[in-house]
């Protein structure tokens, strides 16, 4: 981390936080803001994701860092089966 000096430099949480944008831009444009509890839970892994990498960079050392990358990731796939739910609904 000694590269970067804070976690908006990283490419890793710039492309969360488009993941993020995305998603809410999918629950303001469709059918999905009606179903509240998946709208709830999806708004919520996304976000998740870029607040674990934020989170393990503000702790400062690396091995706290890699163990909230690994949170960031599993935010992620979470993320990826509630977008299943919904393409399959």
């Amino acid at each position: 981390m000694a590269h970067f000096r804070s976690f908006e430099e990283l490419e890793v949480y710039k492309e969360a936080t488009l993941f993020c944008d995305a998603i809410w831009d999918m629950i303001s444009n469709t059918s999905l803001q009606k179903d509240y509890k998946l709208k709830e839970q999806i708004n919520g892994s996304s976000g998740s994701i870029m607040d674990n990498i934020a989170e393990g960079f503000g702790r400062g050392g690396n091995k706290e860092f890699i163990m909230f990358l690994g949170f960031a990731r599993g935010s992620c796939s979470e993320s990826k089966s509630q977008l299943l739910r919904v393409y399959n609904r």
